[in-house]
């Protein structure tokens, strides 16, 4: 049986929180009323979760992060959101995560086996896959959502509504205005579309035929020539059957509130 939580005398765990079997409350720890912490959870020191905050299992959270305070939007009225966390996050020193607000369905949601590095920032309203990784000083607006795997490099910044693609790499100081297509990778001040997360590719074992096709049909959908509805027609013939492709495909179909981050004339493939 899992070991009962040890929390630090001098540790505020106020009366309604749910804290797992096996947590440990450091010292100088705030745990609001409605938050919920899963089992093994550790808060090394000075760390406050607040607000109707849940979070799952084996979380490791480092002094001075913020967790579920309320957001920064100046339309917030006080009403009743969320922000939940999944398993085995990793919240390094500074971190602020923002739940939820009226204007974007109340909730922000974090998946599993996340880390966020120190100073990042999650806005309200995100939708943050699993296996995500901010370096340090990232910054994701409101209403923002990054996909599996995807991975933010040290001062990216992300504009409201932006999408981020499944093993989409956003390069350091980076500044993202638009979508960015999985598998993608965004480099630059205003950043533009750079070719693709080969490294990441080759790291989670996709084969050397599938990159290759990946490449192709990359070359394709972003060449000079007709539309970019054209190209994707085009590209949906020859690949769309290549599971790679077909995820880039739906995810340009599916659009968004911003326009699709594209490569430079002339760009890397």
């Amino acid at each position: 049986m899992p070991d009962s939580p040890v929390i630090h005398p001098t540790a505020i765990v106020e009366a309604g929180a749910t804290i797992g079997d096996g947590s440990r409350i450091g010292p100088y720890c705030v745990v609001g009323p409605e938050a919920t912490l899963g089992e093994g959870c550790q808060l090394i020191s000075h760390v406050v979760v607040a607000g109707r905050t849940t979070i799952g299992v084996n979380a490791r959270i480092f002094p001075f992060a913020s967790v579920g305070h309320q957001p920064q939007d100046l339309k917030y009225r006080g009403e009743l959101s969320t922000l939940t966390i999944g398993d085995n996050a990793i919240i390094r020193e500074g971190v602020t995560l923002n739940p939820g607000t009226e204007g974007g369905g109340l909730t922000t949601s974090i998946g599993s086996n996340c880390a966020f590095l120190a100073n990042s920032h999650v806005g309200h309203d995100c939708v943050v896959g699993d296996n995500v990784i901010f370096s340090n000083n990232v910054m994701l607006a409101g209403h923002c959502t990054v996909g599996n795997y995807a991975i933010l490099g040290g001062g990216a910044a992300v504009i409201q509504f932006a999408r981020v693609g499944p093993h989409a790499f956003v390069g350091g100081m980076s500044g993202l205005e638009n979508d960015l297509i999985p598998y993608g990778m965004a480099i630059g001040n205003r950043a533009h579309l750079s070719g693709l997360n080969l490294v990441g590719l080759q790291r989670r074992g996709f084969s050397r035929d599938a990159i290759q096709d990946l490449r192709r049909a990359y070359r394709a959908l972003f060449a000079e020539e007709g539309t970019l509805a054209e190209r994707v027609a085009d590209v949906a013939d020859t690949y769309g059957e290549h599971p790679i492709v077909a995820e880039i495909l739906a995810f340009i179909r599916q659009g968004g509130k911003r326009s699709l981050c594209i490569p430079r004339s002339g760009g890397e493939t």
